[in-house]
């Protein structure tokens, strides 16, 4: 959250929606923002953010505000993101006349109600909710949302969507930039890994971050106008010039999946590579490219 005020500026409003970054901006009732902040409700995240960006046109209107563009971003989690406010920030996104930002900063669970299960959580990780027992390993046979696709496929008229990962800092950075003055409402989905809900030493939380997007795991992408472009080592990967590493150099630096088994490491990494080999687009439209067929012999 750091880097995206950063990149953002001065002339910003934030708006945090209940998460785990709700309770680390506020805790001692106290908050680490230079920049005006507020808090609101866990599914509220797009609502707010437009009911702000109207709020600073009208007061500019009326003359209370100078007429000047003011930044409006919102934060949510993956539980207030691509859960409970996913119809807010989907309304939210065909106000096409409203200048904001939502960024849905993703740890993949409710980290901030004790580690659960979200739509985000990856196929048979270890959560609260879907801890591995002695008769059933796997209990969360669900694969990841795709919410930057949902967002892309479902809203034709926004200007920008991206996927970055702050262990590429200045590529994240750089995305912030681009939709907060392309105009109109636009959306991140950032993957952050987390060092209590992912089970690992937050010293390797760079390298693990780098991992998901090496793996081809987390592709990045944005979508600005219409337009898709892969953009760091997801086009490097889509190019033959950097090779896929296995997802196992991901996934067992965690402990949240400790318990796979090499049965569990080879069906994650075919599910990885088929979105690599057959989807239309990796990692960002999961329909399948046309089987080529021979012509039957006369």
């Amino acid at each position: 959250m750091r880097l995206i005020a950063k990149a953002a500026g001065p002339r910003t409003i934030i708006l945090g929606a209940t998460g785990c970054m709700y309770v680390a901006n506020t805790s001692y009732y106290a908050t680490p923002w230079g920049i005006p902040w507020m808090h609101t409700q866990l599914g509220a995240a797009g609502s707010s953010a437009l009911g702000a960006a109207a709020a600073l046109r009208v007061l500019m209107r009326k003359g209370v505000f100078k007429d000047e563009p003011i930044n409006v971003i919102a934060f949510c989690g993956d539980g207030g993101g691509a859960d409970m406010g996913l119809a807010a920030i989907s309304a939210t996104l065909t106000q096409a006349d409203y200048n904001l930002l939502i960024v849905m900063y993703d740890n993949e669970s409710y980290a901030n109600t004790g580690i659960q299960v979200s739509s985000t959580s990856p196929f048979g990780v270890n959560t609260t909710f879907s801890t591995p027992g002695k008769k059933k390993r796997i209990m969360h046979n669900r694969w990841k949302k795709n919410v930057a696709g949902l967002m892309i496929a479902g809203h034709p008229t926004v200007k920008y969507v991206a996927t970055v990962s702050t262990s590429y800092a200045l590529q994240a950075m750089n995305s912030v930039r681009r939709a907060l003055t392309i105009g109109g409402p636009t959306f991140i989905h950032c993957l952050n890994p987390c060092p209590k809900g992912w089970d690992f030493d937050p010293a390797i939380a760079l390298e693990i971050g780098n991992l998901a997007v090496n793996t081809g795991i987390w592709p990045l992408y944005e979508v600005e106008k219409g337009e898709l472009k892969l953009y760091g080592k997801t086009r490097e990967i889509a190019e033959g010039r950097f090779k896929r590493l296995p997802v196992a150099d991901y996934l067992l630096k965690q402990g949240r999946f400790a318990h796979f088994t090499d049965e569990d490491l080879a069906y994650f990494q075919s599910q990885v590579d088929d979105m690599w080999n057959n989807w239309l687009v990796p990692g960002v439209i999961p329909l399948r490219k046309q089987a080529t067929t021979t012509a039957p012999s006369a």
